[in-house]
């Protein structure tokens, strides 16, 4: 996968982060692989559990070090990451493909209809939050909540932009429905740009985002869903939602888009 200069190894060597801008609890470096030990970090975690404002005081990190905030769950049945069986050497680049060609492969493979097409971009509305302001306050309600996770850690990816996060680290959750993570971040791609969307938390089979801007609309959220069920069948297949409709129903206004592979 094609990625800007790894500033990870400088944290082995300078755990504070001080030489990067940064001012780092103490964390743990992952470079284990499903395959072995990857030649570089994947990611930093912080030791500590996390805590509201974590998420905030991490997201000078991108422009001061080209590091992303993340949160990850190391409390799963699986444990933290080093035990997700990430796989970087499987993973090609994001860039390289069309989120709407990897979306209409998905539904063609479960649905006799034609691909209907990708939702359109939402009309922006004067009230909606900033993308970035409003995944810092997703990130603190994760937090306080107390459903979604179960140990959170606040982490650092290195990633050009908040979708290729599951790439950047060769992120194994939806093995499977697809090897290679990076076709389903063209798509968050896509989303990113019409939606607002912001990769937030990772665990070892759930990927979680903030949305500033979903789908108002009935008509607006049928389309999402449709995409939605291309990429993930398993949050209708595998849920109580009995079907697509109802599935858009809850789409509406919703502000955090959640998905599971079994």
């Amino acid at each position: 996968m094609a990625t800007l200069p790894n500033p990870l190894p400088t944290l082995a060597t300078d755990p504070s982060g001080r030489s990067l801008g940064l001012t780092l609890q103490p964390g743990t470096l992952i470079d284990v692989t499903g395959e072995g030990r990857w030649h570089e970090p994947l990611l930093w975690h912080a030791e500590q559990p996390a805590t509201p404002g974590d998420w905030t005081a991490l997201a000078p990190a991108r422009r001061t070090a080209g590091l992303l905030p993340l949160l990850i769950d190391v409390g799963g049945g699986q444990g933290g990451p080093e035990a997700w069986e990430l796989a970087p050497g499987e993973t090609s680049y994001p860039g390289d493909h069309d989120p709407e060609e990897v979306l209409a492969e998905y539904w063609e493979d479960t649905e006799d209809d034609d691909w209907p097409g990708l939702a359109p971009e939402p009309q922006p509305e004067a009230a909606s939050p900033d993308a970035g302001t409003l995944a810092a306050e997703i990130a603190d309600h994760l937090l306080t909540d107390g459903t979604w996770l179960k140990e959170p850690r606040v982490a650092l990816v290195p990633a050009r932009r908040s979708a290729d996060i599951p790439a950047a680290i060769g992120w194994s959750g939806p093995v499977n429905h697809e090897d290679d993570v990076a076709r389903l971040c063209a798509v968050l791609r896509s989303w990113e740009d019409r939606f607002g969307v912001r990769v937030v938390a990772l665990t070892f089979d759930q990927l979680i985002l903030s949305v500033a801007a979903p789908p108002t609309t009935p008509a607006e959220a049928q389309a999402v869903a449709v995409e939605h069920y291309a990429f993930c069948p398993d949050n209708i297949n595998q849920s109580s939602t009995p079907s697509l409709d109802a599935y858009a129903e809850q789409l509406m206004d919703l502000e955090i888009w959640s998905f599971w592979w079994d």
